[in-house]
């Protein structure tokens, strides 16, 4: 699940140029801590830095103050 959430998101980033945001909804995104830290670990390269105990919290804001990404979860 996490790879294929990864290569969506990339294939997206890379269409567009670049993203500002990433957002994380539904069942899994909302709810599975660790599938969103396992994403956002394999979009490292972006430079998404993911807050964990925000992350833990389910957020609504789960990226740190200096990512280059905003990290979102919305219910």
């Amino acid at each position: 699940f996490v790879n294929r959430v990864t290569e969506c998101v990339g294939g997206y980033v890379a269409l567009m140029g670049g993203v500002d945001a990433i957002v994380f909804t539904a069942g899994i995104g909302e709810h599975s801590a660790s599938v969103r830290q396992a994403v956002v670990s394999n979009l490292a390269y972006l430079g998404a830095k993911l807050d964990f105990q925000s992350n833990e919290e389910n957020g609504p804001y789960i990226h740190t103050p200096d990512s280059k990404v905003s990290l979102l979860v919305i219910p």
